[in-house]
């Protein structure tokens, strides 16, 4: 029998068969992806013919076509529905794609060809785009060590197999602990929580067969409990539960992964010539260095944590009003911000909540991008690997130009929180190929037949991730490799986080934040208190954010630190971490650094992007409407069109003609006067 994953698919649009595909097809199909991989590459290295364009970089291009498409379905079913046959497969798996990417890399031949290409790169008759993508994969094969001799590409290799294996080691550690942690409520627990809080933890329940309401560590129940729990004794349960994934001991223990990961991205930055990871990873990002990432966020470190302290001292005021002792804690800051963000701007969120429908937000995503881009959607009835999944054609003017896949609900088999992916790139190599594009979030799922409600956060996580959305969509370049959000990773969050400024506009939160049950929209003196309040308790959230990127940053900035949990406390004491607010990653479940090298040393990158979007944003400000239909085609044609296929500096100077600062954040933040 054929296996469906191997397969040219003959379905709508090209989907997967995923009501053909099981489990066991994965591994198979792996192996005889990367094995036909290895023969194209084999073959590309050991032609006769004098090396050119087509005959190296684009076959280069095509030569795992098939692990891309085999991939591409397994890491997307991976991470987002887990089994104890996915989660096996993921550490058969991931070595075998590190061995694979380090032999490429070691290709003494193919590296030859390549350089020969790039010696004579003047002379040949190259498009921008194909100039561009020759830099480009000439340069990873340098920083992947191509240059290097026979015993040091050998060790290069050792540890980045091992790499990919801590990497998914820390993961599935983490969603262990995350599945397998639960708090069962009484019904007298449930005092004082908000319906909508009572409704996400009797599903919850349900789905652990427990006998009655639970608080899980899903990030969408867990903080809201926090928020409306008036029981400290609880709140402190779940939240030292929360903050402690990772780091409670036994097999699921991240410690020892986070300390040996990174001396092991030292030794390999040491192998390359650099004289830490930081360096090494940062030199082709847009912030160039580690001092310019460290001037960027203490920049913003200063005024954020002098608001902080300030709500800080109000907060233990209202706890210690409540015949409570001191000190205000860290499971204590929601809960007492909650009822001050209530007095003050008198708004309750349990209030607002049946304003903010996900079908109603969705439907929001979709209008502005029409309103911008022309973009139309329409749902497919189209398998997909989970029931809860949704499909839609996208297109404009008639024309075909994506698929979106919209999976929303949190579930134990889902890591914790909200990415976009991919599991088909847009390319016109060989033929226009439109991107299928996920969205994966972990919104609290209703009771049957309730309508879904989310907070004025998750709506913003739902446009932040649709932005990642946008940039697949509309890439329009010939090579994958260089299509959609293949930029550097602190240009990749610009797209996503300007999107999130479309979810404040009057005009679309009149027309889209309607009531569940009454169909009707949201007051508007409860619309004009939702957005005054957007820059409520700033402070905190961006303390607890820069930390976390600081904390980052030292980790890879000269030697390894041999205990990471001792240099994350050296670095929160050496910047005055106010006593109530934790990292908002700290080093066990610090995904974004550790399940992969994506954000290690880069987690600055959402602030370095946030100094843009701000920017970019205030071009529609200042043209009197955020739907202008020039600065839109402008925002298209150079940012989310062009992929990696032009240097992100370039394109953002594009769009705004110069580069900002950073005062466009701040005031966005509402830190400008605390600067």
């Amino acid at each position: 029998m054929t296996n469906p994953l191997l397969e040219d698919w003959d379905t709508a649009f090209g989907l997967p068969p995923f009501e053909r595909i099981n489990d066991t097809d994965f591994g198979p199909a792996m192996d005889a992806a990367l094995s036909e991989g290895r023969a194209r590459i084999a073959a590309i290295a050991a032609q006769a013919d004098a090396p050119t364009f087509e005959n190296t970089i684009e076959a280069l291009e095509r030569a795992s076509s098939r692990l891309d498409q085999v991939a591409g379905v397994f890491f997307s079913v991976a991470g987002a529905d887990s089994n104890d046959a996915r989660d096996a497969l993921m550490r058969e798996v991931s070595p075998k794609l590190s061995a694979y990417s380090s032999d490429l890399f070691a290709n003494a031949a193919l590296f030859a060809r390549i350089e020969a290409l790039w010696e004579q790169r003047e002379d040949l008759p190259l498009t921008d785009e194909q100039a561009r993508l020759l830099m480009l994969t000439r340069r990873s094969f340098v920083r992947m060590g191509a240059k290097l001799g026979t015993e040091e590409q050998a060790r290069l290799k050792d540890i980045m197999s091992r790499l990919s294996t801590l990497g998914t080691t820390f993961t599935q550690n983490l969603l262990a602990d995350e599945r397998d942690w639960f708090m069962s409520l009484a019904e007298s627990d449930l005092e004082g929580l908000p319906d909508f809080v009572i409704d996400a933890a009797r599903s919850a329940g349900a789905e652990k067969n427990a006998d009655g309401p639970v608080v899980t560590l899903s990030r969408s129940l867990v903080v809201p409990f926090l928020q409306f729990s008036p029981r400290r004794d609880l709140r402190q349960k779940a939240y030292e539960a929360w903050t402690a994934r990772g780091a409670n001991g036994g097999k699921t223990d991240n410690r020892a992964l986070a300390a040996e990961t990174l001396a092991l991205r030292q030794e390999r930055a040491q192998l390359l010539g650099y004289d830490s990871f930081a360096d090494y990873k940062l030199e082709t990002e847009m912030a160039g260095t580690p001092d310019a990432v460290r001037d960027l966020l203490m920049q913003v470190w200063t005024p954020a944590k002098a608001a902080a302290e300030i709500d800080a001292q109000v907060l233990e005021d209202m706890l210690k009003a409540d015949g409570l002792a001191g000190p205000l804690e860290a499971w204590d800051w929601r809960y007492y911000s909650e009822k001050r963000r209530q007095a003050e701007h008198d708004l309750d969120e349990a209030e607002l909540k049946p304003y903010l429908q996900l079908e109603r937000m969705i439907e929001a995503a979709f209008t502005c991008s029409n309103r911008l881009f022309g973009l139309e959607f329409e749902e497919i009835d189209a398998p997909m690997y989970h029931p809860d999944v949704r499909a839609w054609n996208v297109t404009r003017d008639g024309a075909h130009m994506a698929v979106f896949i919209g999976d929303y609900f949190a579930r134990s088999s889902k890591r914790s929180g909200a990415w976009c992916g991919a599991m088909r790139d847009q390319g016109k190599l060989d033929g226009a190929r439109r991107a299928h594009v996920t969205n994966v979030c972990n919104f609290a799922k209703p009771s049957e037949g309730q309508p879904a409600l989310l907070s004025y956060d998750d709506a913003r996580t739902l446009f932040h991730e649709f932005g990642h959305a946008l940039h697949h969509m509309l890439s329009d370049v010939t090579y994958e490799s260089i299509s959609g959000t293949s930029v550097a990773r602190d240009f990749v969050e610009l797209p996503s986080q300007l999107y999130e400024h479309w979810l404040e506009v009057p005009e679309v939160l009149a027309e889209f934040a309607t009531h569940a049950e009454t169909g009707e929209p949201m007051p508007e003196d409860m619309l004009k208190r939702m957005l005054a309040a957007a820059t409520y308790d700033t402070g905190f959230s961006t303390v607890e954010y820069v930390a976390s990127a600081l904390v980052d940053l030292a980790f890879h900035d000269g030697a390894a630190p041999a205990d990471p949990m001792q240099r994350q406390a050296e670095v929160l004491e050496d910047i005055g971490m106010p006593f109530a607010i934790r990292m908002r990653h700290a080093t066990p479940h610090f995904a974004h650094v550790f399940a992969g090298d994506g954000y290690s040393s880069g987690y600055y990158s959402y602030m370095w992007s946030e100094v843009m979007d701000a920017d970019a944003f205030a071009a529609f400000e200042e043209a009197g409407n955020p739907f202008d239909a020039d600065l839109a085609r402008r925002l298209e044609e150079t940012v989310l069109s062009s992929g990696g296929s032009v240097d992100a500096a370039a394109l953002y100077t594009a769009f705004r003609g110069r580069m900002p600062g950073v005062e466009p954040l701040l005031k966005g933040r509402g830190l400008l006067d605390a600067a």
